[in-house]
């Protein structure tokens, strides 16, 4: 009788939970200010390798549990993995066997050029950047279509060509055509069930004056960053000396500019990039000074995540090299919190290396930090010249 009575229990939790999971592990919503995808398990000083950042309350499918990440099922044949601070069980959805897409527009209004996406569910997303064409890429996980045409509307004006393939059963792939060469940003999100993704314009008038420019000094507060091999001088003094220097000299050209810190204040990367967000600039400069084990290693470098967003990098390090500092690169695909965004171009420049005994007397000399946010405004003028 006692056997008879657990194995009843055992068959009544198996029922339990195929009816729940439909053959998953779990199933549940991303949650928190900025849930991202990692495309593996690998580490390091930045974390893993990014894929996406995600809209709120997205459907996910939890397929292992590994350390302090969820193993997501993104499709039949993708996965990814979800910091488990970024996931909250879901009991209430009902899992189906397929989702369709439905209708789909093009249209704009004073600012943005939009494309939305009808489903009958949030699903997990990804977007690519594509340069010769100019072309924005989202996939779309977990969705077949059911889009039998795409509505155009002439109020669109950033935005060229719209179409879409089914890239496999399960993944519907939409492309975005752009007018112009340069990629100004776009957001994506959820509209209930309506994927929206937001383009940015060119600007109209690329004089700095007109531009909304934003600028970050790096660490700050409990976050001292590197310091200086010989001096000891902290970079979170030396980054806020150089973002002021560069806030001064675009102001004083008419630029409207924001901070993401003016004192020494402790900031968290996803604080910055929310109220960044929420300023909506039109390109970011990010100042950082560079470090390493072996004290030989010195010069400039900036840094990318994105191909459509790396003219800027490269213009602003072209301008760098002038100050006769050793060329340490032009590093794309960089996995920084500020290079993450996709609303608007960014750009990291790590000035020199504080690790070097000559670049840090560099570093250290009011007159060299001059003429490095010099360089800094000829290379962003150099790309805005380049875009006319």
């Amino acid at each position: 009788m006692k056997k008879t009575f657990h194995l009843l229990i055992f068959l009544a939790c198996a029922q339990y939970l195929t009816a729940q999971y439909s053959g998953y592990v779990l199933k549940g919503r991303t949650t928190g200010p900025l849930p991202f995808l990692e495309y593996g398990l690998g580490e390091d000083r930045l974390g893993g390798a990014k894929m996406t950042f995600l809209d709120s309350n997205v459907l996910v499918k939890v397929t292992d549990s590994i350390n302090n990440k969820y193993k997501i099922a993104l499709s039949q044949e993708h996965f990814a993995y979800l910091p488990k601070e970024n996931f909250r069980i879901d009991s209430s959805t009902i899992l189906r066997a397929y989702h369709l897409t439905g209708d789909t527009r093009v249209f704009g209004d004073d600012q943005y050029d939009y494309i939305s996406v009808q489903l009958d569910e949030k699903l997990p997303y990804r977007s690519i950047q594509e340069i010769n064409p100019s072309r924005i890429v989202v996939d779309i996980f977990g969705a077949t279509t059911n889009t039998n045409w795409i509505t155009q509307l002439s109020s669109a004006t950033e935005i060229k060509n719209t179409w879409y393939v089914q890239l496999e059963d399960d993944v519907f792939r939409l492309y975005i055509e752009l007018n112009h060469q340069q990629h100004w940003g776009y957001s994506i999100y959820y509209d209930n069930n309506k994927l929206v993704i937001r383009v940015k314009r060119q600007p109209h008038d690329l004089s700095v004056s007109k531009l909304k420019i934003a600028i970050d000094p790096g660490h700050g507060g409990d976050n001292t960053g590197e310091r200086g091999r010989t001096s000891g001088a902290e970079e979170k003094e030396l980054t806020l000396k150089y973002a002021k220097e560069l806030q001064k000299t675009l102001t004083d050209e008419n630029a409207s500019v924001f901070m993401t810190r003016e004192n020494d204040t402790s900031l968290a990367m996803v604080d910055r990039v929310l109220m960044l967000r929420q300023w909506q600039p039109d390109f970011l400069i990010s100042i950082h000074f560079n470090s390493s084990d072996v004290d030989t290693v010195r010069g400039a470098s900036t840094y990318y995540r994105y191909i459509g967003f790396r003219p800027l990098s490269q213009f602003i390090l072209k301008r760098m090299e002038e100050l006769k500092l050793e060329e340490y690169g032009n590093i794309g695909n960089f996995n920084f919190g500020l290079n993450g965004p996709t609303d608007y171009p960014n750009c990291l420049v790590e000035v020199a290396f504080l690790s070097n005994r000559g670049d840090e007397r560099k570093i250290l000399d009011p007159g060299f930090r001059k003429v490095v946010i010099v360089k800094i405004i000829a290379g962003i003028k150099d790309w805005l010249q380049s875009l006319r």
